[in-house]
């Protein structure tokens, strides 16, 4: 698709004030060679096999993968799951072909995210080890195929971010229940800001929880596959400890942490804003003028989302989430924020409201009251 060309090139070249395009949020294919399924030796080796779309996840993509993983979660030892291609991990999902769905009263858009989410749920609580290869682009929806799962492995490749403020969206897919564990105040700070961390920053981060030169990549993978089911940790500590890339390069955030955990410490986005305004350092004046850029709506909603999931289980998180996706559908900043950047592409959503300080009060209540009980998340 060409949105997620332009994805890739803006992700390429992207810099802290440049707004960050988010990847598309495939939904319509039956090709049943979009998932490729492999066990050996009791390890499953799942495949997201769309390397032209950059492994964007879809709904066929869901409904092959959910069911497998409950299937090999009572017979298997070990799942491991990859992108094909080289370029992405999984770059996300297709939100033109969503927000379509969502303005004709098409209820595929939700059946999209409920699908989602559920199998989000299913990575993080599945009974055997998950094994996540981070291996290139890993953003949205290929955060929550990843990040929730007992082991991810990052590569000199890996490029992660959560994008969606950017497109009057919010950090999904469990976002609200691993970015506020992250240290500090980076969760918060990625999340509204869409800022990208790449290669060794993931594991300092605890995006990751291990490393391993791309070039070794298949290597790990025979490992584990030839017999290392029971040296499971075993292997994945080694290639961490062999991997030469960044080796011994501090968090790239690590000069920033203190600014960020003083001017993110609020969960009021007009008192953020204020923070970094006020701060005035280089890079406090980058990420403020990159948050006035995101929908003010999707920022407000952001920072409370983040704040009660601090506090809930994965499944409570998803829950919300799933009300809040819904709300979002029926509001003007997700429709506008896809136009702008990957439909019309000219980078200039009209935002409504436009200011943060023009969000109504009362907008934190509707978009996390309950939905009707049938369109409640149901796992």
């Amino acid at each position: 698709m060409v949105f997620l060309k332009m994805a890739l090139r803006g992700v390429m070249r992207g810099t802290l004030n440049r707004v960050p395009v988010l990847a598309s949020r495939g939904m319509t294919s039956a090709a049943s060679d979009e998932v490729l399924f492999e066990v050996k030796n009791r390890v499953g080796i799942i495949t997201m096999n769309r390397p032209k779309q950059l492994n964007a996840l879809n709904l066929n993509m869901i409904r092959q993968i959910h069911p497998k993983l409950k299937e090999w979660e009572s017979q298997l030892g070990v799942v491991m799951i990859r992108g094909a291609g080289g370029k992405a991990f999984c770059a996300g999902g297709d939100v033109v072909s969503i927000t379509k769905a969502g303005r004709a009263g098409d209820p595929l858009a939700g059946d999209f995210f409920r699908a989602e989410y559920r199998l989000n749920r299913l990575t993080g609580e599945l009974a055997i080890p998950y094994v996540a290869l981070q291996h290139g682009i890993t953003m949205g929806g290929g955060c929550g195929m990843s990040v929730h799962g007992k082991y991810r492995v990052c590569t000199e490749k890996t490029l992660f971010a959560m994008p969606e403020t950017a497109i009057g969206f919010l950090p999904d897919v469990g976002g609200s229940h691993f970015l506020p564990r992250l240290q500090g105040r980076l969760g918060l700070f990625l999340a509204l800001s869409g800022y990208r961390l790449k290669g060794r920053d993931n594991l300092h981060a605890g995006i990751s929880t291990h490393a391993c030169d791309s070039a070794l990549l298949d290597d790990l993978v025979a490992e584990v596959a030839e017999g290392g089911v029971s040296r499971l940790q075993a292997i994945l500590d080694s290639y961490t400890q062999k991997a030469e890339f960044d080796k011994g390069k501090p968090f790239s955030l690590e000069p920033h942490m203190e600014t960020i955990n003083r001017c993110f410490a609020s969960d009021s986005v007009p008192e953020i804003l204020s923070a970094l305004e006020k701060d005035g350092s280089e890079f406090a004046s980058k990420i403020h003028a990159t948050l006035l850029k995101m929908s003010p709506t999707a920022m407000v909603i952001t920072a409370e989302q983040l704040r009660r999931g601090a506090s809930l289980s994965l499944a409570d998180c998803l829950r919300m989430e799933v009300r809040l996706s819904d709300r979002f559908l029926e509001d003007n900043d997700f429709y506008e924020g896809v136009r702008a950047v990957l439909v019309d592409k000219d980078q200039s959503p009209v935002w409504k409201p436009a200011t943060v300080a023009e969000v109504p009060a009362d907008i934190v209540d509707r978009y996390f009251a309950p939905l009707p009980a049938d369109r409640e998340l149901q796992f």
